[in-house]
C-alpha cells in the first residue's frame, strides 16, 4: 500500500528521527534490497508506521535493482538487471541539492515513497535519485544499481547517503532530532553535521577545536550488523580526498575513522552516542572487536502482519484479535486448538509446493516434510553443511524420508558463493531418487515469505559467531515453523531445546567442528522422528515456535526498544 500523490508537507509538522538505510525493503517488487539488512530496515519502518513513530527514511533509489537471478543448466547464478520505475511507486521530490565529489558538483534529487500502516499512518521515505541531465554521465550513475561499481563508486555512493542526505533533509524542511544509521554506509552523514554545527562557533580563538563533536555525537545513534572485520566498508584516504576533497579536515578525520583507512564503522562509533548491536551475543562480540565502546544489545525482529502468511494471519484474526498491532498477543497461541494449527499449517504448506512446481516443476509430496533453508549464498552461512555427507543423508532419509527446499542470491563479486550454488545443485544431483530437493531462483520477499510459512522445519547452519543475529527464523515462527539451528545470533536467545526449535551443536563461540554429524545426530534420532511419529508433540513445537518466539522477535518490541533507549534520550 503506497500513496504516490503524498505531499512531503504533510510529515513536516513535527520533529522526526532520521533513519539512514543503504537498501531497504519497501515492498517485494521494488527491488532496493538484497538480503536481509534491507528487509529488516524495511520492517523497522513498517513498524514505525504501525507505531505512529515521528520517522523519515533515507536512502538511494537504485533504480536499476539489485539482480535478478537466474539458474542455468549447469546449476550456476546468472545476473540480470533487475530494474524498476520509481515513477510507478513514488511522489517526484521538488528540492535538489549538491555535493562535490571528485571536483564536480553532484546535484541530487530524489523521490518520495511513503510505508502505510493497515492504520493507514505513514513513514516518509527519500529515495535520493543522481540521475539528473545537468550530471555528468558517470555522476548520473552513482544511484543506478544497489551495491554497484568499484570502491570508487562505493564511497560516491555512501557520500550521497550521508552527505547528501542530510543536505536533502534540510531542503525539505525536516526538523531531525536524531540521526540512526543502519550500518556504517550513511556515516559519512556525521561529516555533513560537523559543517554545519561548525557554524554555530563564532567565537572560535586561534588554536581551538572549531568543531562541535559532542553535538554531533548527542544527534546520532548507530546500528552495527557485521560481526566480522571484513565486513566493514574502508576506503583508503587518498581515494577518500580525491573523491570527497578535505571534509572536514583529513587530520580530524584520521582521528575519528581510523589512522590508516576512513573505516565507516569507526566513524560512526565514535560520533554516535548511542551504539547497538543486533542480538545480545552479538553485541558481546562487536564489544570486543571494538573494545571502549559501550555497545548495547536491540536483538532484532521481523514485522508481525507482513511475515504471516494467510493461513495463521486468518486464525490469529479469529482467536487472537489485534495480533498484528500488539503481536505479544501471540503468547496466548498456545491456547490454539491443535486442529486449526495444522490446518493452517497443510494450507501454508500446500501454497509453497505450488510456488516450487511453478517456478521448477518439481513437485514436492505434502505428506514429507519440507526443511527449508533460504538466505544470502556466501562462504560463513555454509548452505553446504547439510551435505557433508551424502551416505548419511540419504540413509537418514530411508528411515525418515524428507525434502528440501534451498533458495538464495550470492553477491555478483562473491566467487565462493557462486560456487557454493554450483555445489549445491551438483548435490541436488547426486542426491535424486533418494531425497527431493529443489532450488528456487530469484529469492525475494514472495519467495521467503512462501518458505518461511511453507516448510515443516527451519534450518540455519552459520558459523559461529558470524551470524549476527539472523531474522528469517523469526519470520517462521510467525508461521508455527520450528527452527533447527546452530547457537548464534538471536536463536542463543530463542532457542528452548524441544519446546521452540532445536540447537544443532554446542553453545561455544567456536564449536564449529562438529556440526555436520551434530546435524545429522539432531535430524535422525530427534526431528524427523517426531514430525512422523508424533502428530501432537510435532504441533505443540509449533505452538512453542508461536508463543514464545515470534510474540517476542517481532519489530514492535524491537522499535519499542529504540524509541525509548536510543530515540527520546
Amino acid at each position: 500500500m503506497n500513496n504516490i500523490h503524498a505531499s512531503i508537507d504533510d510529515y513536516l509538522l513535527r520533529p522526526r528521527v532520521a533513519y539512514f538505510s543503504m537498501e531497504i525493503a519497501l515492498a517485494p517488487d521494488i527491488p532496493t534490497y538484497s538480503g536481509g539488512l534491507g528487509v529488516l530496515a524495511g520492517d523497522t519502518l513498517r513498524a514505525a508506521a504501525d507505531m505512529a513513530l515521528p520517522m523519515v527514511a533515507v536512502t538511494l533509489v537504485s533504480r536499476g535493482g539489485y539482480f535478478r537471478q537466474e539458474i542455468d543448466e549447469a546449476g550456476r547464478q546468472v545476473e540480470h538487471p533487475d530494474i524498476w520505475e520509481p515513477a510507478h511507486h513514488a511522489t517526484h521530490l521538488k528540492a535538489t541539492v549538491a555535493l562535490t565529489l571528485e571536483g564536480r558538483d553532484v546535484w541530487v534529487g530524489g523521490w518520495l515513497y511513503i510505508v502505510q500502516s493497515l492504520a493507514n499512518r505513514g513513514i516518509p521515505v527519500l529515495l535520493l535519485d543522481t540521475d539528473l541531465p545537468v550530471n555528468h554521465p558517470d555522476d548520473r550513475q552513482i544511484t543506478y544499481q544497489l551495491y554497484g561499481g568499484d570502491t570508487r563508486m562505493r564511497l560516491k555512493q555512501e557520500a550521497v547517503l550521508g552527505m547528501g542526505g542530510v543536505a536533502m533533509l534540510q531542503a525539505l524542511g525536516f526538523d531531525i532530532f536524531t540521526y540512526h544509521m543502519n550500518e556504517g554506509h550513511s556515516s559519512l552523514l556525521t561529516m555533513a553535521l560537523i559543517k554545519r554545527h561548525s557554524f554555530d562557533r563564532a567565537d572560535v580563538r586561534p588554536g581551538e577545536c572549531r568543531f562541535e563533536l559532542p553535538k554531533v555525537r548527542d544527534l546520532c545513534a548507530f546500528t552495527t550488523h557485521t560481526p566480522v572485520d571484513a565486513g566493514h566498508d574502508q576506503f583508503p584516504y587518498d581515494l577518500v580526498t580525491t573523491v570527497l576533497g578535505d571534509i572536514p579536515d583529513l587530520a580530524t578525520l584520521k582521528m575519528l575513522a581510523g589512522e590508516d583507512k576512513l573505516n565507516m564503522t569507526r566513524l560512526a562509533l565514535n560520533l554516535s552516542e548511542y551504539v547497538n548491536g543486533v542480538a545480545k551475543r552479538h553485541a558481546e562480540v562487536s564489544g570486543r572487536m571494538f573494545p571502549g565502546y559501550a555497545v548495547h544489545a536491540v536483538t532484532n525482529g521481523v514485522h508481525a502482519s507482513t511475515w504471516t502468511a494467510e493461513p495463521f494471519a486468518s486464525l490469529y484474526d479469529s482467536q487472537l484479535p489485534g495480533w498484528c498491532h500488539e503481536p505479544e498477543l501471540l503468547i496466548r497461541a498456545d491456547r490454539l486448538p491443535d486442529e486449526t494449527i495444522w490446518k493452517a499449517h497443510t494450507r501454508a504448506k500446500a501454497d509453497l509446493i505450488d510456488k516450487v512446481r511453478t517456478l521448477t516443476g518439481v513437485v514436492m509430496d505434502p505428506d514429507k516434510p519440507i526443511i527449508g533453508f533460504a538466505r544470502r549464498m556466501t562462504a560463513y552461512k555454509r548452505a553446504d553443511l547439510l551435505f557433508s555427507d551424502l551416505e548419511r543423508l540419504k540413509a537418514i532419509a530411508r528411515h525418515h524420508p524428507f525434502q528440501i527446499v534451498l533458495a538464495g542470491k550470492a553477491h555478483p563479486r562473491d566467487d565462493m558463493g557462486h560456487q557454493l550454488i554450483e555445489a549445491l545443485h551438483r548435490h541436488i544431483r547426486e542426491l535424486a531418487g533418494s531425497v527431493s530437493i529443489t532450488f528456487l531462483p530469484n529469492y525475494d520477499m514472495n519467495v521467503a515469505l512462501a518458505m518461511v510459512s511453507g516448510a515443516d522445519v527451519w534450518l540455519n547452519t552459520p558459523l559461529r559467531p558470524l551470524e549476527a543475529s539472523g531474522t528469517s527464523g523469526m519470520k517462521a515462527a510467525f508461521n508455527g515453523v520450528p527452527q533447527l539451528s546452530v547457537l548464534d545470533g538471536w536463536w542463543v536467545e530463542g532457542w528452548e531445546e524441544g519446546l521452540t526449535g532445536w540447537a544443532i551443536g554446542e553453545d561455544k563461540l567456536q564449536a564449529n567442528g562438529n556440526d555436520a554429524l551434530a546435524l545429522y545426530d539432531k535430524l535422525e534420532h530427534v526431528v524427523l522422528p517426531l514430525w512422523h511419529g508424533d502428530r501432537a508433540g510435532w504441533i505443540a513445537v509449533m505452538k512453542g515456535a508461536i508463543s514464545r518466539n515470534a510474540a517476542f522477535f517481532n519489530s514492535h518490541r524491537m522499535m519499542r526498544r529504540y524509541a525509548s533507549e536510543a530515540y527520546l534520550r
